[in-house]
């Protein structure tokens, strides 16, 4: 593996065990559920962007919250 091979994966495993990106996987695992949970409400797919703000306006300052302190509970 030459230098610039090694300095990449470095890089990307430094994002992979950053807060801010496993916060953000967790925040699209949720929005996706919402968005499950809200289409078969409704009998149709309400779409990502719907999902999304319905997600931020309802949830995300709980959510996060609670994600927040299970970070800090787990390390």
């Amino acid at each position: 593996m030459n230098r610039e091979t090694r300095r990449e994966t470095d890089g990307q495993d430094f994002v992979k065990r950053s807060r801010l990106y496993r916060e953000f996987l967790a925040e699209k695992d949720e929005i996706a559920r919402h968005r499950w949970l809200e289409s078969e409400k409704q009998g149709r797919d309400i779409g990502y962007e719907r999902a999304l703000m319905q997600w931020v306006r309802k949830h995300r300052d709980l959510w996060r919250q609670a994600w927040l302190a299970s970070e800090r509970d787990s390390g």
